[in-house]
């Protein structure tokens, strides 16, 4: 079927729902938010155990992704992503999501070709621009230091 660029753009705007940002922006925010406040109970609770502030922030953080990574494996965190949108993609829970959801798709692969291969398809440019980033404001650092 050909098909010029406008009756494609017709056609995907006629199938395409329309978004009640009215719904969709007040759950994200409630969810990011029961997130967040997940977080800030677990990094309470960790120093309320007795770990000093650093500790119980990496505690925290190792928790969360856990938690992400074992919902995601129960089929439970896309549940919650299609209610909570993109309040479930900006901590550390999306994150860890987005390393676990392609390693499971692929497992059928095998563990070199699928899971090994595919797990870092999608945080994989995150985690490499991530670094460059890291490196450069780190070479910056050290320059405006070295003439300060």
């Amino acid at each position: 079927m050909d098909m010029t660029n406008n009756e494609y753009d017709r056609l995907t705007k006629k199938m395409s729902p329309n978004t009640k940002l009215y719904l969709t922006l007040p759950k994200a925010f409630f969810i990011g938010g029961l997130i967040c406040c997940l977080g800030q109970a677990l990094f309470n609770l960790y120093t309320f155990w007795g770990l000093n502030e650093q500790n119980a922030r990496s505690v925290t953080s190792i928790t969360l992704v856990f938690f992400s990574a074992l919902l995601t494996g129960l089929k439970l965190y896309d549940k919650i992503a299609k209610h909570g949108g993109a309040g479930t993609l900006v901590p550390i829970t999306g994150f860890a999501n987005s390393v676990v959801a392609p390693a499971l798709e692929f497992k059928t692969e095998g563990f070199i070709l699928g899971t090994a291969a595919k797990m870092f398809v999608i945080a994989g440019p995150v985690i490499v621009y991530g670094i460059i980033t890291s490196v450069l404001y780190g070479i910056i650092l050290y320059l405006v230091q070295l003439g300060g």
